[in-house]
């Protein structure tokens, strides 16, 4: 059955409600959608969050409602029957994460089905919609028996507008338009204000780390961050001429925003690996130590990828937090890494790996020819979720600070969501 836009009818007419059905909801655009399902109560209230089951929240407490991602959008196996009493209406929404608008998406396609049975289609296309940033897509309900509805109406906001709509604010069966909302509350006391309390040098990094965090939506975040240096023998001139601090430095007020401690996990590797004390506002000025050629030869002048890798991933392997970790080096890493890898695509653990002055022009770029590995990263095959990003920069004290933090923070919010939906984070 092809239905439009306000089409209502019985469940019962097509499916076998004892068994589950399932709802499809697909977008075609240049955008990033975000697909939701809301269980709400009698007065049309997310009354119990379990019942909002999306990409970070994959099912609701028995099972009764499950996620799962396909192709252009997701899929909703629903066990009607299973449903609490308190449950009275399955609403389905379709969201943007990011720039863009429902007016240019090429279609959206919804579809009920159960096994053989005959299958309930709808498609739209954007002019269907305006500049809405969501879709209320279906609605499936109780009136003595279970119903539908196709939707199909566009919605100002996105899915945080979605959950206050649902979460605060009474909706009718029909067209009613939502009244605001109390702003939520904030979280975390403001990064300006913690960098002006505990390191008032850094001050002039926080407001380019804001831009870059309010374009991702990680103001809310809280993860563990890590920085593992390379001290090979090959970084003397970086040492030397200040520059391993002034990484420390920027690197520092990311981890102030998500971290709850405010500090940076802090490892150095050459052939061999020192985990070296947490870096924080009150010692971060001393992160590299005054006689850090000792350190060097120490830990031997080579490479050793590896060994520091795996004391990174023993250490977050089990973290009921995701760990973001910074991997700064200005070598190829050998092949061998590509295990450890694999392996911790099943952890909460992102790798940023930063390659600096070796990126394959000026003296050491002639000498080892780039970074190897590190540069076929997104080819890397066998992971459960793509949980690393490279990027290179010849010069790490003169990059744009708008500029570093871009690209810092630009793969981690994709492994996020990508991390969540695969239930990676407890």
């Amino acid at each position: 059955m092809k239905a439009e836009r306000g089409v209502r009818g019985n469940l019962e007419k097509f499916f076998d409600i004892t068994q589950p059905v399932k709802v499809t909801l697909k977008i075609n655009g240049a955008a990033t959608y975000d697909f939701t399902c809301f269980g709400v109560d009698d007065k049309n209230k997310l009354s119990d969050d379990r019942y909002m089951v999306f990409y970070n929240q994959t099912q609701s407490p028995r099972g009764e409602i499950r996620y799962n991602e396909v192709s252009n959008g997701v899929e909703f196996l629903i066990d009607l029957e299973a449903l609490p009493s308190t449950i009275q209406r399955l609403v389905f929404t379709a969201s943007i994460d990011g720039a863009g608008t429902m007016g240019e998406i090429s279609s959206h396609d919804l579809t009920i089905e159960q096994g053989q049975r005959e299958k309930i289609i709808a498609q739209f296309g954007g002019k269907d919609f305006q500049n809405e940033k969501a879709i209320t897509s279906i609605e499936i309900y109780r009136k003595n028996d279970w119903r539908f509805q196709i939707v199909a109406r566009g919605f100002d906001g996105g899915l945080d507008k979605l959950l206050e709509f649902y979460g605060g604010e009474q909706i009718k069966d029909d067209d009613v338009k939502p009244e605001p909302a109390p702003a939520p509350k904030t979280k975390k006391i403001s990064l300006e204000k913690k960098i002006q309390e505990g390191a008032p040098k850094l001050i002039s990094l926080v407001k380019p780390l804001k831009v870059e965090l309010e374009k991702r939506n990680l103001q809310e975040t809280i993860a563990k961050v890590a920085l593992v240096m390379d001290i090979s023998g090959s970084m003397h001139s970086s040492y030397d001429n200040g520059s391993v601090q002034e990484i420390v430095n920027k690197i520092l007020p990311i981890a102030v925003q998500f971290d709850d401690d405010g500090e940076l996990d802090f490892w150095y590797f050459g052939e061999k690996f020192e985990r070296r004390p947490s870096v924080n506002m009150g010692n971060y000025e001393n992160a590299v130590p005054a006689d850090w050629n000792k350190l060097m030869r120490k830990l031997g002048g080579g490479t050793n990828a590896l060994r520091v890798m795996n004391d990174v991933i023993d250490e977050y392997r089990n973290s009921e937090l995701p760990a973001y970790v910074i991997f700064i080096t200005d070598g190829a890493i050998s092949s061998d890494t590509k295990d450890a890898i694999i392996r911790s695509s099943k952890m909460p653990i992102f790798w940023q790996f930063v390659g600096i002055g070796n990126s394959g022009e000026g003296f050491l770029g002639r000498i080892f020819g780039g970074y190897g590995m590190l540069e076929k990263l997104d080819t890397l095959k066998n992971r459960y979720v793509d949980n690393t990003h490279f990027f290179a920069l010849d010069d790490f004290r003169h990059v744009d600070n708008s500029e570093l933090y871009s690209r810092l923070l630009n793969e981690f919010p994709n492994w996020l969501k990508a991390a969540r939906s695969k239930n990676i984070m407890r």
